[in-house]
């Protein structure tokens, strides 16, 4: 029997006790195989579907083809599949497909996406062989068809290695694991792809038979003021050259890097700027922050005498974010205002403090409360402890008074 794939349910290869539905399962399987290779048959099972070959004149009874090919190679039924095994039938099937671009990652810092760049490199590509054109042999040469695939360039490949066969030009190799397939298409090994293959005396001198050759080349890959993470920048036909298929582009992602100060919304940034407790109370006229240019941002606060700046405060500057693409205009920038209070080296005697006191705002009135306790406390915690003394995370809750008993409603 030519169809491999009946080998699974052969009644001599399981046990005794499972002989009988293999029998079932194995003559199915050379059924579809008949219908599968059979234009005839395949015409009238489009038509009427199995029942056209059990007997009853309609559908029904015996197994349904699309659950046999579902089994056998994970695939739906015929519908769709011209020419009987559709892209089964060659790798040829591909070449009404574009091309699949060359794609890789590139890494770019924040400034070079405001400011733009452009970067030159050495590439090395495989290009079409000029000596032979891309044929790998010489030019009264023959090329041999591979008997291995049978000129197909592309192996099947169902699993193992227990049983092999030749159909539609693939070499099948099927090894049956329980009730599984599964299956994979390689490259010919003998052939490398290709199909044919010529003999080492009529190689081309220059390529070796591989039908390409490597070139080097400076590029230049230009990134636009503006860019953003995930667009792609395509160099047309600058990826390697293979015979028989048009030129494939090399295709660039923008990844783009964390910046230890800027943070990147859109057209937007936002950044954090220090400011001291005497310029909060008090005003500053100064640079807060270095662009990503490199230009000093210049800030005179209060624009009204008097005001004061509270932490966590955002001052939006128009216009200084990021450019945008293909226009002069600029998104903002949000700077974020975090007060720096003395630090423990700050020693001001009695009488500074008093004055301190005198000149800033009087406190609230102060909380009554019946009873009052005064506690110590450490002023250098922080709350990474919070909650940590709880074996529930901070979210049980036990009252010794209920004795575990259900809580109830109280009838008004």
């Amino acid at each position: 029997m030519s169809l491999i794939a009946a080998l699974a349910s052969h009644p001599d290869k399981v046990p005794e006790g499972e002989r009988e539905e293999a029998e079932v399962k194995f003559k199915s399987v050379q059924e579809a195989y008949d219908i599968l290779y059979d234009e005839d048959k395949r015409h009238l099972y489009d038509t009427h579907g199995m029942g056209a070959f059990n007997g009853s004149g309609e559908p029904g009874g015996a197994p349904d083809l699309d659950d046999i090919l579902a089994q056998m190679f994970g695939m739906g039924g015929m519908g769709g599949m011209p020419g009987g095994m559709g892209g089964m039938g060659g790798m040829g099937g591909m070449g009404g497909m574009p091309p699949r671009p060359d794609q890789q990652d590139y890494d770019v810092g924040l400034e070079d996406l405001y400011k733009g760049k452009t970067v030159r490199f050495a590439s090395t590509k495989n290009v079409i062989c000029v000596l032979c054109k891309g044929k790998g042999g010489k030019e009264k040469a023959t090329a041999k068809k591979c008997s291995t695939c049978e000129g197909q360039g592309a192996i099947l490949w169902l699993g193992g290695s227990s049983s092999t066969d030749i159909v539609a030009g693939f070499k099948e190799i099927l090894q049956v694991r329980g009730q599984f397939y599964s299956r994979q298409t390689v490259a010919c090994t003998v052939c490398n792809g290709r199909g044919s293959y010529f003999n080492t005396k009529d190689k081309c001198k220059k390529c070796k038979g591989k039908r390409v050759t490597e070139e080097k080349k400076i590029l230049e890959l230009y990134i636009p003021r503006g860019a953003r993470g995930g667009e792609k920048i395509v160099l047309e036909g600058e990826a390697d050259q293979e015979p028989d298929q048009p030129p494939r582009d090399l295709v660039f992602r923008v990844v783009e890097k964390d910046h230890p100060v800027f943070k990147r919304a859109g057209a937007d940034l936002m950044a954090t700027i220090d400011v001291n407790l005497a310029e909060a109370l008090t005003g500053f006229s100064r640079v807060v922050i270095k662009h990503l240019d490199g230009r000093g941002i210049e800030l005179h606060y209060p624009k009204t005498k008097g005001e004061v700046l509270s932490p966590g405060q955002v001052l939006k500057v128009p216009g200084e974010g990021m450019p945008i693409k293909r226009s002069d205009a600029h998104g903002d920038l949000y700077l974020e205002v975090n007060i720096k209070f003395p630090d423990e080296k700050w020693k001001p005697s009695a009488a500074t403090l008093e004055r301190i006191r005198e000149m800033l705002p009087k406190p609230d009135p102060p909380i009554q409360a019946e009873t009052v306790d005064e506690v110590q406390y450490d002023s250098r915690a922080t709350l990474d402890d919070f909650g940590a003394g709880d074996p529930h995370g901070g979210s049980a809750w036990v009252d010794d008074d209920e004795d575990d008993e259900p809580a109830q409603c109280t009838t008004q």
